[in-house]
């Protein structure tokens, strides 16, 4: 764990944006003592079967930012998406801020990159983002300065960054009722995930932990907000006194029953030049399916 203070009395402001059909919450984050701000895991809108992609969600976040004034100065992936598409660069393009991801994105391309073939023309060196965060470094939006805590596991690439009295965890962890995110997937480990688990659940307890999805257990209403204490103490599959080695056994055996996710080929694509759809020769945007690969 970073020597970073954690400053429990600096509560940022939060506004979550739900989408639907990825069930994925976005969020712009207000350092309180200034009109600086920063989005955190944007989506961009695509109609796989059709082949369309459009911009109601950032469109929205956009809105909403200009609406209140805020000076956007970081877009944020706590990891490389593998169920929705990032609209970083679209929102960039329209108010400013550099996108940040965790160093590890270069493992990530390396293994995708072969996957989809690409050639040497795709750099695999993380340089198409601003910022390549390692664990324990800092960076301000405004006057709050914020930690990146490095939390693989469910990606060599997942960060979990600590904004005042609030951390954004992306798949790290889901509300208490909703357990852990799968490991299974390339470079995907449950038990660095389990150690990862740890270093989030020792924040302070009244740490407030904003998740990246959330699909409504049991039919319940979308939850987002929950805390360190919340997690320690009611976590389905990882409160306190959870061994490593039942964790490992359980997420081992949940993730074989599970599918792979719906938009998993255009996300990965996407999400791992920053938010940039791939294009052709002829600089046409263009999605691959290979086949057998994943």
């Amino acid at each position: 764990m970073s020597t970073f203070a954690i400053d429990l009395a600096k509560r940022p402001q939060v506004k979550a944006f739900f989408d639907p059909d990825t069930n994925t919450i976005s969020y712009v984050v207000k350092d309180p003592d200034s009109n600086a701000a920063a989005v955190i895991d944007s989506v961009l809108d695509i109609d796989y079967a059709a082949g369309r992609i459009s911009y109601a969600h950032a469109d929205e976040i956009i809105e909403y930012i200009k609406q209140n004034d805020l000076k956007l100065e970081w877009l944020i992936e706590t990891h490389v998406h593998a169920d929705h598409l990032s609209a970083a660069p679209y929102i960039q393009e329209k108010l400013g801020g550099k996108i940040g991801i965790g160093e590890h994105i270069i493992t990530v391309q390396e293994t995708f990159g072969k996957v989809f073939n690409e050639g040497t023309e795709f750099q695999r060196d993380g340089s198409q983002f601003d910022r390549l965060f390692k664990d324990g470094d800092t960076y301000s939006v405004g006057n709050m300065e914020v930690l990146a805590l490095h939390t693989p596991g469910h990606t060599p690439a997942c960060m979990v960054h600590v904004m005042g009295d609030a951390a954004f965890v992306g798949d790290t962890l889901f509300m208490p009722d909703g357990g852990s995110a799968r490991a299974d997937f390339p470079g995907g480990d449950a038990g660095v995930l389990y150690d990862s688990i740890q270093k989030v659940l020792s924040l302070p307890d009244e740490t407030r932990l904003f998740m990246c999805h959330d699909y409504g257990p049991n039919g319940r209403e979308i939850q987002w907000e929950t805390t360190v204490s919340a997690e320690k103490d009611r976590n389905i599959h990882v409160k306190a006194g959870t061994s490593r080695e039942d964790f490992i056994a359980f997420r081992t055996e949940r993730d074989k029953q599970l599918q792979m996710p719906r938009l998993i080929i255009p996300s990965l694509q996407v999400n791992m030049r920053a938010g940039e759809v791939p294009t052709d020769e002829d600089g046409n945007p263009v999605l691959k399916v290979p086949l057998n690969k994943l």
